[in-house]
């Protein structure tokens, strides 16, 4: 019989080549599929008990967080999925326990609105006031990454990832290639980003053809996620502001902003790329603003006259 490492390098390849997973849910299965292997100290699938895997996962419950314990039993799981999908096993252990998680909601930060604008005035203010045209291009294109974050709600990769042909801006339209490979696509709802993205791309056209992405430097190289978060501390410097800004704020800020504005959450889940809607439902926490305007405006009591 192959061993277990054999066994766990096939499932590797056929989650690559058959199932089509990216590379990052690849490199997640194998450093816990890897650790797990290291620990039981057993080489033979056919040794690996429930009472093991029970004393594996109280290990993991130990160690980490519920969010990555979770998640590197979901890889266990899905791995004793396939070794039953293939017959290798003639009974998954997993059908023996059951797992129960109680994470704590842990509530997405966002950017005051008031914040994103003066984030934005700034990056025109260093465009405008740029002394040499390589400081303006790089102003151009700095305003270009925040304004397509905040336009559009897509993640840092998404956004690094984009290839010249999924941006359409005569339609207005961005094509999104998400987590699982999905696609979705997203309308430009304003002019003024929509004219910033195409000043951009024909400042950048050759640095664009160069390598076909459509966020580059002026090397001709696909801009990294590493390069944006730099950019958005500069600003956030250069702004005065003091709240610590990630790029996955801009994300949570556009739900938000489109929850309180009374969008459907099925649309923003569209929106986002979300597989469920539980998912989505995090941003109906953080929308404390609408709530705290229904209560003073809506309920009852205000009309009493006591």
């Amino acid at each position: 019989m192959d061993t277990l490492q054999t066994q766990l390098n096939n499932y590797l390849e056929f989650c690559q080549f058959q199932k089509r997973l990216d590379s990052k849910t690849l490199k997640a299965y194998r450093i816990d599929l890897t650790q797990f292997i290291r620990q039981i100290s057993v080489n033979n699938i056919l040794s690996i008990t429930p009472n093991l895997l029970e004393k594996y996962i109280a290990t993991l419950h130990q160690t980490y967080k519920p969010k990555t314990s979770k998640r590197k039993i979901a890889s266990l799981k899905a791995f004793f999925h396939y070794l039953e999908y293939k017959d290798l096993i003639e009974h998954n252990p997993f059908n023996k326990i059951q797992v129960k998680f109680r994470e704590p909601i842990i509530l997405p930060k966002t950017i005051p609105l008031h914040t994103v604008e003066i984030f934005l005035r700034t990056i025109y203010k260093q465009q405008k006031s740029a002394k040499t045209v390589y400081q303006r291009k790089n102003a151009l294109r700095d305003a270009a990454v925040i304004e397509m974050l905040f336009a559009t709600g897509m993640r840092i990769s998404e956004l690094c990832s984009l290839q010249v042909s999924d941006v359409n801006l005569m339609e207005g339209t961005i094509l999104i290639y998400g987590k699982g490979s999905k696609e979705r696509k997203i309308q430009l709802g304003n002019d003024d980003v929509i004219h910033t993205l195409i000043e951009y791309r024909e400042v950048f056209d050759s640095q664009i053809r160069e390598c076909n992405y459509f966020f580059v430097n002026q090397n001709g190289s696909a801009l990294s996620d590493q390069s944006i978060r730099r950019m958005i501390n500069k600003y956030a410097s250069l702004a005065a502001i003091e709240l610590h800004i990630t790029p996955h704020m801009f994300r949570h800020t556009f739900a938000t902003s489109l929850l309180e504005a009374d969008v459907d959450i099925r649309y923003i889940q569209e929106m986002l790329g979300h597989s469920s809607i539980n998912i989505t439902e995090i941003y109906t926490h953080v929308a404390m603003s609408k709530q705290r305007d229904i209560l003073t405006t809506k309920h009852p009591r205000r009309g009493f006259c006591v």
